[in-house]
């Protein structure tokens, strides 16, 4: 996960190769997230054997911006130091620097946001909490959302990572609960800690979450088809889909965009949306598409054609071309009823506080 922390180095060592990946997020939650890519790659390839090693202690406040902690772990594989950068799918952007790509989307953990109570509130949900209760988010997206259904509630900001969020909640009395991925929490082994899942009916989640990106050199083939193996169609689709909507809007993490998909018997469903801050002002469209397309296995220069940044060759072309389609299509449909006035103004009024 691209996030605050550090970095860790997996080597994968065999008689004659080195496979070299770094992840980057907080060390735990990097260590976790390491371990099940390695651990699946070890599956895969059970004569290569596996070390995982911390090689940088870079923490994100010493760097910046999330994009400029990106960039350094891009520096670093495009010099060839690491092999392959493993990130959560949500924090990399629609498109890639040129020379790079996403290798695997692996099967993805629950999307959902959940909901962790302070331990005084333990068993209630957000419609119980008393008015004028403080929740904390680090997410417009969130927040958008929950003001709108809960305006009893207040949303405030809250930072760090998932041990510090959660410090911040039990130790102190400034919230009543905190909204945080599921997945993250699930990965933690702290799924004891939700209180209440948040339905997409509640809260559509963001592009990608919960989703585990393997990022390589776009040329380099022994990498790729390496680590192609760990892509899952359904969650490569989905996710394509996702990402379409959102570069098509040109959305980011500074203006509220959520989305849901489902793919079933064949047909994928894609809900987006857009909101104002304040969650007032809003879009939500729904549409669908067939994907339901057969493997071609003849070579062709378009073999390795990236849709928003992933390649994956082993999940049918035409289904990921129609699964972008549905993400670009429906992005179309919010523009043209008004989304890029909301959501300059959202970005406006984010770049002000």
């Amino acid at each position: 996960k691209a996030g605050s922390g550090v970095n860790s180095l997996a080597t994968v060592r065999t008689t004659c190769s080195l496979f070299r990946a770094v992840l980057s997020a907080s060390l735990q939650l990097a260590r976790i997230q390491t371990d099940s890519v390695v651990e699946m790659l070890r599956e895969l390839y059970p004569s290569l054997r596996f070390e995982i090693d911390k090689i940088l202690d870079t923490a994100l406040s010493k760097i910046g911006e999330k994009s400029l902690f990106t960039k350094e772990l891009e520096n670093a594989l495009e010099r060839n130091e690491v092999d392959l950068v493993v990130h959560s799918l949500k924090d990399l952007p629609t498109s890639l620097p040129p020379g790079f790509t996403i290798g695997a989307v692996c099967k993805r953990e629950n999307p959902l946001d959940a909901v962790v109570f302070h331990p005084k509130n333990c068993g209630k949900t957000l419609s119980l909490l008393p008015e004028k209760s403080v929740v904390g988010t680090s997410s417009l997206r969130r927040a958008a959302q929950l003001k709108k259904k809960f305006p009893q509630l207040e949303f405030r900001d809250i930072r760090g990572n998932l041990n510090t969020r959660l410090k911040k909640l039990d130790e102190k009395e400034d919230f009543s609960a905190i909204i945080l991925a599921a997945a993250g929490l699930k990965r933690m082994g702290w799924e004891n800690r939700i209180g209440q899942l948040l339905s997409p009916e509640v809260c559509l989640y963001a592009v990608g979450q919960g989703a585990l990106a393997v990022e390589v050199r776009a040329k380099d083939q022994e990498i790729l088809n390496m680590v192609s193996a760990l892509h899952d169609a359904d969650t490569v689709l989905c996710c394509i889909a996702e990402r379409a909507f959102m570069k098509r809007l040109e959305g980011g993490c500074s203006v509220p965009v959520a989305v849901n998909t489902m793919l079933k018997d064949g047909q994928l469903y894609l809900t987006g949306a857009v909101y104002s801050l304040d969650g007032s002002d809003s879009l939500k469209e729904t549409m669908q598409t067939s994907v339901n397309y057969p493997q071609r296995n003849e070579d062709g220069p378009n073999d390795d054609m990236q849709h928003v940044g992933i390649t994956a060759k082993n999940v049918p072309g035409q289904a990921q071309e129609a699964a972008e389609n549905l993400g670009v299509e429906l992005a179309s449909l919010l523009l043209s009823k008004g989304a890029k006035h909301i959501l300059s103004v959202a970005r406006q009024l984010n770049d002000a506080r």
